[in-house]
């Protein structure tokens, strides 16, 4: 078992470090002197949002970028209440969801497709806010570069709560495992808060067909389905003026759903690539939890777990650092007691999505 243990360390220490070789490969863009060109319908699927959607069109009214070149689709999925559109200098509309399958999202995406009239789709979430020279940067790149699909990076607007810091440091290996893998040319992820794509790339891979059955991963199936198309298509906007800020979840039970709904996703990826890098990182911390067993039982000295444990936080940090420098460049806080906890959270999430069921929005799903 001890050399089970160790030889699951030791692949996953060289799959992280191919990754962090991947997040260096992907250079950072920072171009936004280029006269805008492209034009872009900003699609923000919500339910119950009344709270969260003044803020996201605030920072629409405030982008850098010529009106006539974006437009903006709500997508009401079954509200409560009706959201009244504010008074905006931007073409704005707010159409129902047309419900076709298991995913209210992907469903809430497609209707809006057949209202879109511009060459690029921009998608985000209703509890985000952009930054001023979101638009104008994605802009340059797509002028300057032969692309269809282009993903950007999220991160959270936080407080001080160990919360907080637990899911900004877990959406931070998640954003620095995707860098990585457009870095070794193995896109298998993204995230749909800021994910933009031609809308004749979407018609021609015909939408979401073939994985409506699950309710999310509007944004990795499709790039995932684009990736496995043509990978040079599909790049990653390593720019620190696009990244886009949403909101943490408010309860521990809320995180748990919403990692279940993203890890339920994982068996059903067309990535190869992505699936054994879900295994790899499931053994990785699943390791890391039977070594604290085997240490309190007496089976492993505390020496040896130490060993055990410090190498696999060394090639953890590695990836975290240099992914938190770009996100927030701010000292991730709380980062030796999430690191002792987040391997039990994570096996938990994994072995729960197996069989589980979650909620979301107000509405429960099987996984």
């Amino acid at each position: 078992m001890n050399l089970l243990l160790f030889l699951i360390l030791a692949i996953y220490i060289i799959t992280i470090g191919v990754l962090i070789f991947g997040f260096v490969k992907v250079k950072k863009y920072a171009n936004t002197n280029l006269e805008p060109q492209t034009s872009f319908t900003i699609i923000v699927p919500f339910r119950n949002e009344a709270e969260n959607l003044p803020h996201l069109l605030k920072s629409f009214l405030e982008l850098n970028y010529p009106v006539n070149l974006f437009k903006v689709i709500l997508v009401d999925d079954e509200s409560a209440e009706k959201f009244q559109l504010p008074n905006s200098n931007f073409q704005i509309r707010i159409i129902d969801n047309i419900r076709v399958s298991n995913s209210p999202k992907k469903d809430a995406i497609a209707a809006a497709m057949k209202h879109v009239k511009t060459d690029w789709v921009i998608t985000t979430d209703a509890d985000c806010t952009v930054p001023e020279n979101w638009l104008l940067i994605f802009d340059n790149y797509i002028q300057e570069n032969e692309v269809s699909m282009l993903a950007g990076a999220v991160t959270y607007n936080t407080n001080n709560s160990f919360l907080h810091h637990f899911q900004q440091l877990d959406l931070t290996s998640l954003q620095g495992a995707t860098i990585g893998s457009f870095g070794i040319k193995k896109a298998f992820m993204c995230n749909g808060a800021n994910f933009a794509y031609k809308k004749s790339l979407f018609e021609k891979m015909n939408g979401f067909e073939g994985n409506n059955t699950i309710a999310s991963g509007d944004d990795v199936f499709l790039l995932q389905k684009v990736a496995n198309s043509n990978q040079n298509l599909v790049h990653y906007l390593k720019a620190e003026k696009a990244i886009v800020q949403t909101k943490p979840t408010q309860d521990w039970k809320s995180l748990f759903y919403q990692r279940v709904r993203w890890a339920a996703k994982t068996s059903s990826y067309q990535s190869l690539f992505g699936k054994v890098l879900g295994l790899i990182v499931f053994f990785g911390n699943l390791s890391f939890v039977l070594g604290t067993v085997f240490m309190i039982f007496g089976i492993w000295s505390w020496q040896f777990f130490i060993l055990y444990a410090v190498s696999k936080f060394i090639i953890d940090f590695g990836l975290l650092h240099i992914t938190n420098q770009f996100l927030t460049n701010i000292r991730i806080k709380n980062l030796f007691l999430i690191s002792l906890f987040y391997p039990f959270f994570s096996s938990a999430v994994a072995l729960y999505s197996l069989f589980g069921s979650y909620q979301w929005k107000g509405r429960n799903f099987k996984v």
